[in-house]
């Protein structure tokens, strides 16, 4: 029996479009199932994707309900993902963020902790309406939540045991609180904010599975290798840190793993077009879906990919693509 670990890196809105479309393309190119993967690893979009995989709602009807326009689907999207927040928690920002970066040289840091211009509550509430019940609860194969934990300032592994168990829908929201865009969410008296702070993918914590696996799928939005014409100057830089996180996590399995495939996933130039430069438009999503789809038609029959996803994760005889 093939063992796959699956990561989902960040990417935001049009992040998840990236997931879904990459995923369904997988599964219909070689017959698995993503839910069968032995560990998920979400962040942030990514952690939303891995609820909706292990309770089985891995399908278009999760990404734009009955909306049959995609003007409706837009809509239906924006009311889930954009609530508008009250402007609160300045003293936490004070504390969390603007003090610890006066400390030496600003960065990225200084934002940490900051007011959001929208809520977490309709990421909490399409997760319940999603999956049910199941939204209080965890699932039961092994699944992560990455979030960044804004007092220890490290990232937050939700669904081991370094941390309390939660609700599945609290860690969602908390790996998904991208810093002055949500606000910060608090889980039994912590605040967290967005995982991708600590790192994009956390492809390193499927090191945590008893026995080395067979693959590890990774699916980056943002580690791109392609740099995308007219992108704007923080495009590259945040590709840049997500190849450079993701690429210190690869060389850690590798390390203890080296018998262990790692096939990482990317969003191509095509993507990238409808993707960026704001990934979190919500009018970019449903043609980041489509453009995803037709993309992975192309990946994943390049004969480097395909050979490896023959190997695991092809069970009945198809024809070579």
């Amino acid at each position: 029996m093939v063992s796959v670990g699956l990561v989902l890196g960040g990417g935001g809105v049009t992040g998840a479009s990236f997931h879904f479309g990459t995923l369904l393309a997988l599964e219909m190119a070689t017959g698995w199932s993503p839910k069968s993967a032995d560990v998920i690893i979400g962040t942030s979009c990514g952690s939303f994707v891995a609820a909706m995989i292990r309770h089985g709602q891995l399908d278009i009807e999760t990404f734009v309900g009955e909306s049959r326009t995609q003007s409706a689907m837009t809509d239906r999207l924006r009311s889930k993902v954009y609530r508008k927040a009250r402007p609160r928690g300045f003293g936490r920002w004070i504390k969390s963020g603007i003090l610890p970066a006066l400390k030496h040289r600003p960065d990225l840091s200084l934002v940490l902790g900051s007011p959001g211009i929208y809520r977490t509550d309709g990421l909490v509430e399409w997760v319940e309406d999603s999956i049910g019940d199941a939204a209080d609860g965890w699932p039961e194969a092994p699944t992560v939540i990455v979030a960044y934990d804004l007092k220890t300032r490290q990232r937050a592994p939700f669904g081991t045991t370094a941390l309390p168990d939660v609700p599945i829908k609290m860690a969602v929201a908390a790996s998904s609180a991208v810093p002055l865009v949500f606000d910060p969410v608090e889980i039994d008296g912590r605040w967290y904010v967005d995982g991708g702070v600590a790192s994009g993918t956390s492809a390193d914590l499927v090191l945590a599975h008893p026995d080395p696996l067979d693959l590890v799928l990774v699916i980056a939005p943002l580690a791109s290798e392609t740099k995308r014409s007219g992108a704007r100057f923080y495009e590259s830089m945040f590709d840049r840190a997500g190849k450079s996180a993701l690429e210190a996590e690869i060389e850690m399995i590798h390390h203890n793993w080296p018998t262990t495939d790692v096939l990482v996933l990317r969003p191509d130039e095509d993507v990238m077009k409808v993707t960026r430069p704001n990934p979190m438009a919500i009018g970019n999503a449903v043609p980041a879906f489509l453009t995803t789809l037709g993309s992975m038609d192309t990946e994943l029959a390049r004969p480097e990919v395909w050979s490896i996803l023959r190997r695991h994760l092809v069970t009945e005889p198809v024809a070579d693509r």
